[in-house]
């Protein structure tokens, strides 16, 4: 099919989508599966419904430079400061171990060391989907589990930013010492001009015309489409500037209500992120990863919430709340496929290590998700006793 209208792509993937995440819900398992699932069944490498998935990719990205914009925008310093200490050694301790568990792991399959970076480096992050969508409202806001899974997720944010901006960095058209600092130069810079814009110019704006909900809408959609653009130009990447464009909002009076605003938008946007991504895998190399997929997939299943749940327990966090914390992040992230697609398109790795990565995420995904909902307080528990909105 050569010439597809852009309602036709939608309606492929919103109500396949719809379809596929009935049958998600149904079975307790994460909507992103379904929208991974059903790139899988209507991209090249299924039924070929959609046999150029460039555009549906381009449209995507718009989703992950909203998903960044609003976990700055929700990125809550003192918050921060007030876990540091525990948080920060536990989270630091567990991404360092993660990292040399995946890189080990790849060197003895045969990857390079490049590519055993990347895999180790997936291997650092958790759900930001899984653990905070399936955290009961209360939990999530009211009670220290809550306060703890967040800190951690929001450090490996912070992480995955700097991971980014070193890809960026790595992979410069001009070799030299240069081209591999540049963005690190670039980037304080462009901080800095974020947060004299937000107080010279954003401040004033908001406290004029703050009662105007559709213009406060349209000014943060164009502050950070503005800053990821401006990234765009210094080096950088569209992602790394809505970043600083959320964080530089973040403590306005009105972040709440961005926030809120923006999350449809964001999800639309992601919905077809992932679906993209399923479209994108070519299932022939399925035969030639399982066994690397399915070990890297135990390692974040299993070892993951023991590292997890071990140094927790050092950080004097009782037993049973450790072991749940633990589980609830014992999986890999979006990140981690966000990670494997920025390197496999900046030719970092090849195409077979971010099928690797894609397939380890979703059984991570699956089994993880799967055992949340049957063991802890969910929104979509298996029992009536552990259903929590």
């Amino acid at each position: 099919m050569e010439d597809i209208s852009i309602i036709y792509i939608l309606f492929l993937i919103f109500s396949g989508a719809a379809i596929l995440a009935t049958l998600a819900l149904s079975i307790r398992q994460s909507l992103i599966i379904a929208y991974i699932g059903l790139g899988l069944l209507i991209g090249p490498w299924g039924i070929n419904l959609i046999s150029d998935v460039d555009l549906v990719q381009n449209i995507a990205n718009v989703g992950i430079i909203f998903l960044l914009f609003l976990l700055g925008l929700n990125l809550q310093p003192q918050e921060l400061i007030r876990l540091a200490g525990k948080t920060t050694l536990v989270t630091g301790v567990c991404s360092i171990v993660l990292l040399l568990l995946g890189y080990g792991y790849s060197l003895a399959f045969g990857y390079n060391h490049a590519e055993a970076l990347i895999i180790g480096s997936a291997l650092m992050f958790s759900s930001t989907i899984i653990g905070l969508k399936l955290i009961p409202t209360t939990v999530l806001h009211h009670q220290h589990t809550g306060e703890v899974i967040t800190s951690i997720l929001l450090l490996q944010d912070i992480i995955a930013i700097f991971l980014l901006l070193a890809l960026e960095g790595s992979t410069s058209a001009e070799f030299g010492y240069f081209a591999m600092i540049k963005p690190l130069l670039a980037f304080p810079l462009l901080v800095v001009f974020a947060y004299l814009a937000e107080r010279y110019v954003l401040t004033r704006l908001i406290a004029r015309f703050d009662r105007i909900q559709e213009y406060i809408f349209l000014l943060a959609v164009g502050w950070c489409l503005g800053v990821a653009e401006a990234a765009e130009l210094a080096g950088l990447s569209h992602e790394i500037g809505a970043f600083v464009a959320g964080v530089s909002i973040a403590r306005s009076p009105i972040a709440w209500f961005i926030s809120e605003n923006l999350r449809p938008l964001r999800d639309f946007f992601l919905i077809i992120f992932f679906v993209a991504l399923g479209a994108n895998f070519n299932i022939d190399v399925l035969p030639d990863i399982w066994l690397e997929a399915l070990g890297l997939s135990l390692v974040a299943i299993i070892l993951k919430p023991v590292l997890y749940s071990a140094l927790l327990r050092i950080t004097r966090e009782g037993v049973e709340r450790s072991n749940e914390i633990a589980m609830r992040l014992g999986q890999m992230s979006e990140f981690s496929l966000l990670v494997a697609v920025m390197a496999t398109q900046l030719a970092v790795i090849r195409a077979e290590v971010s099928y690797l990565i894609q397939i380890s995420t979703l059984i991570s995904f699956v089994f993880s998700s799967y055992y949340v909902v049957a063991r802890y307080p969910t929104p979509i528990a298996l029992s009536d006793r552990l259903r929590r909105d």
